[in-house]
């Protein structure tokens, strides 16, 4: 039987972690080393290699020949790497004074967590001025290099972040790990649509290999996969596991490193809260990494492959080798290697079964009888609930019409009062002016003024006469 042979997901902690053993997150992209260990294991092989080369005419190459041809590559390096943070085969003869250190030092200690466009402000300040200089150089020589193959600009770009954490060498580790995050998101930005998918690799193809591989599993359940999923109403209400869906696919839309690893983040945060809404239990390791398998089965996000790679090839080696982002990202990598070489026994089904969901010849059973008539009368409480709720709706939205037309009504009825009141102050404010206009002195002829000034020089006599008297 089949189910004494069940072999499932079960992922330890051990198996997560490099190979060499260093302590660091491992990843299958490099055959289970981190990417330090990984850098240093494929230059060994390169060195070794060289060293092992033979002249053209099949005799082994002379120690003279041998160190002229390392002098002039350990040349050729130096000088690409001068050119790419001077901008010329020397460096300048001008150096920072140790005043210009502590200001730039002083002015970086002050940025906040996350703040990325205060570190824009401030790499356009003066004290930035030598920092701007290297990125704007570096920016343009990747530029120009395009065509380069994507590990050798893998490379040079891993080269520049170790050159500017050197740099910021006085500070602290979390201080320079939240500069180098801002450095990162500044250069990757700029050299996305250079070197994301480039035509060096086969990035596309496996993309589309591994779409069609997912597209072809779409019909592995959950419970095939063991994941803890809620009771039969979790399929009328919703997929729980449906944030998570939308964050992996987020993924593509952006262009940094570390925003890509932020999807990855918050996608398993979401695959937690998921199991932890459908099991009582905390979920472990296995669970997660369930979920994640599922998550990603049902998501199918574009060009995952890239993404990764791009992630892989372009990232900060302390997001992928340890922390919270390492070990999601790690899991991811799992998830996929699972997703490509998953078979019958993964799913607790034997071969034939196997190649019968493949084929679509058969198709998982979702529910047994007694398990469909509770969800009909699930659905079916569910459809009378929504029937209240829309009357409900219906007779609210009556009532308020009825407030709606009463208050225009109001509106108008005020509008009208205010129109009639109006006209009546207009017409008093008429008749009050041709009143004064009618009474003022140059409106009276001149005979009516002079009979005037008459009268009142007789009344200057006559009150004289009467005082006396």
């Amino acid at each position: 039987m089949w189910t004494d042979k069940q072999r499932g997901i079960r992922v330890s902690q051990a198996e997560l972690l490099c190979k060499n053993t260093c302590g660091y997150y491992g990843n299958p992209a490099w055959q289970g080393f981190c990417s330090k260990c990984w850098r240093e294991r494929t230059r060994k092989d390169g060195d070794q290699r060289q060293e092992a080369g033979t002249s053209s005419d099949g005799t082994p190459v002379t120690f003279s020949k041998f160190e002229e041809k390392k002098n002039m590559e350990k040349g050729r390096r130096i000088n690409t790497m001068r050119r790419l943070f001077w901008g010329g085969p020397s460096p300048p003869k001008r150096q920072e004074s140790s005043e210009s250190l502590t200001s730039t030092f002083k002015a970086y200690q002050s940025l906040e967590p996350g703040d990325f466009t205060g570190f824009l402000k401030l790499l356009r300040s003066p004290p930035s001025q030598r920092l701007q200089s290297r990125c704007t150089a570096f920016l343009n020589t990747m530029e120009a290099y395009h065509d380069l193959p994507i590990q050798k600009q893998s490379d040079l770009v891993q080269d520049f972040f170790q050159n500017i954490a050197e740099y910021f060498s006085r500070f602290s580790e979390a201080q320079v790990a939240q500069i180098m995050e801002h450095i990162e998101k500044l250069i990757m930005t700029r050299l996305h649509k250079w070197v994301f998918c480039h035509d060096s690799c086969d990035d596309e193809q496996k993309d589309l290999a591994l779409q069609r591989r997912i597209r072809s599993l779409n019909w592995v359940t959950p419970q095939m996969l063991s994941v803890p999923f809620p009771d039969t109403k979790a399929a009328v209400t919703g997929d729980p596991f449906l944030p998570a869906i939308t964050a992996i696919i987020e993924m593509d839309a952006k262009r940094a490193p570390q925003d890509k690893l932020a999807c990855v983040s918050k996608c398993s945060q979401h695959v937690f809260e998921a199991l932890s809404s459908s099991n009582s239990e905390p979920a472990n390791a296995d669970d997660f990494l369930s979920g994640l398998i599922y998550v990603v089965l049902k998501a199918n996000p574009p060009r995952l492959h890239s993404n990764m790679q791009y992630v892989i090839r372009f990232g900060l080696p302390h997001s992928l080798m340890a922390g919270e982002s390492g070990y999601y990202f790690t899991n991811l990598s799992c998830a996929v290697a699972f997703i490509e070489k998953l078979d019958g026994p993964a799913l607790n089904l034997s071969p034939e079964e196997f190649d019968s969901y493949m084929l679509r010849r058969r198709a998982p059973s979702v529910s047994t009888g007694r398990e469909r008539q509770q969800m009909a009368s699930d659905t079916q409480h569910l459809l009378e609930e929504l029937k209240g709720r829309q009357e409900k709706l219906d007779q609210g939205m009556n009532a308020l019409k009825v407030q709606l037309q009463q208050w225009v009504q109001a509106v108008e009825t005020q509008v009208d009062e205010a129109t009639a009141q109006s006209a009546l102050v207009q017409k008093e404010v008429i008749a009050v002016t041709e009143l004064s206009q009618s009474y003022s002195p140059a409106a009276l002829p001149e005979d009516n003024i002079k009979d005037h000034k008459v009268l009142a020089l007789m009344d200057q006599d006559v009150c004289p006469r009467d005082t006396d008297c």
